[in-house]
């Protein structure tokens, strides 16, 4: 199956605590329905020194959301949207359904 959300893409969150935000969709695991937001989801993990090059602590780094939870921005009126395939000649493209642009 196509996949509706990609690396790369400008995403807005719909629902939860960062619900509003925007970001760019750093990886996408589509097999656990999830994927990694820039600025999304923000956790603390404690993390042991390794080396001399990084040091221990207390360190932020973006956690997968659920693929439900986001939406793709579209490109003509900057606004979240759903998102559809078509047959462009031989190949399949993405389009959004609001304003019906193919989606790069």
């Amino acid at each position: 199956m196509a996949a509706k959300i990609k690396k790369g893409d400008r995403v807005q969150v719909l629902a939860g605590k960062d619900k509003g935000k925007r970001g760019e969709v750093l990886s996408v695991s589509p097999t656990e329905n999830r994927a990694v937001v820039q600025g999304v989801n923000i956790v603390k993990r404690h993390a042991k020194p390794q080396g001399m090059n990084q040091p221990g602590g207390i360190q932020e780094k973006e956690a997968p959301i659920h693929l439900s939870n986001l939406a793709l921005i579209d490109p003509k009126s900057d606004k979240p949207t759903r998102v559809g395939f078509r047959l462009d000649g031989d190949k399949k493209v993405r389009v959004a359904k609001a304003s019906g642009e193919v989606i790069a």
